[in-house]
């Protein structure tokens, strides 16, 4: 049976979600074929940092490096999901049973992708990765970290640290996901942002599959 692709990638649609400050997100028409135009073109208004995306190091680090530097194996690649129950933060606790390996892409899957997304405004309450987890992560040396809402950090607490922590250690991050229809397992990855030039982050677009059994995890 084949192996099918699963989109965890948020549509990108006027009026979506946002971070609070960031400009609102706009598709329009600039031309259309039903009011005599040879095609149709669409114009699109939105962050860096829109739906699912990808912060580079730059985001949060001065000389860190951009967008368009990021090295493809990064989110192309086996992956593991990892569901978080707890319903404020991702903490060192959770991480410590999990076993994780250098090199590994991790995509935590939270009460977010069921919760969140379904939610017409900015949820403030999303589940977040801790600062002291981010240093976990770090000390790890996990090569990629996804979450499925709109930043590693907090809204409210350490959002700033967060980033900091892992940015500062290389680790590229994917924001945004929708692991609503995943289970936690090891699948394959997908993840590939715009190639901005100098940016600080990237729209994307995201998919899993289920690992081939017998595969490599690394």
């Amino acid at each position: 049976m084949a192996r099918a692709w699963i989109d965890i990638s948020v549509p990108i649609a006027s009026g979506m979600v946002h971070w609070p400050g960031d400009p609102e997100i706009a598709v329009t028409q600039l031309a259309a074929i039903d009011k005599g135009a040879v095609c149709n073109v669409s114009h699109l208004s939105c962050s860096a940092h829109t739906g699912t995306h990808m912060d580079a190091p730059l985001h949060f680090l001065r000389d860190g490096k951009s967008m368009d530097s990021l090295s493809l194996d990064a989110t192309i690649g086996p992956a593991r999901v990892i569901e978080i129950l707890d319903p404020h933060s991702i903490k060192p606790g959770a991480l410590r049973r999990q076993k994780l390996r250098a090199g590994e892409r991790i995509l935590f899957k939270t009460r977010n992708s069921s919760r969140s997304w379904k939610q017409p405004s900015f949820d403030e309450e999303f589940v977040f990765i801790s600062k002291e987890a981010a240093a976990f992560l770090a000390a790890a040396k996990i090569r990629t970290v996804g979450v499925d809402y709109l930043s590693v950090g907090g809204f409210r607490e350490d959002g700033v640290e967060t980033h900091h922590a892992l940015l500062g250690a290389g680790i590229w991050i994917i924001e945004g996901l929708n692991l609503s229809a995943v289970k936690p397992g090891r699948y394959e990855l997908i993840c590939l942002p715009l190639k901005l030039a100098a940016a600080d982050g990237a729209p994307a677009r995201a998919l899993l599959r289920p690992l081939r059994t017998g595969a490599s995890s690394k």
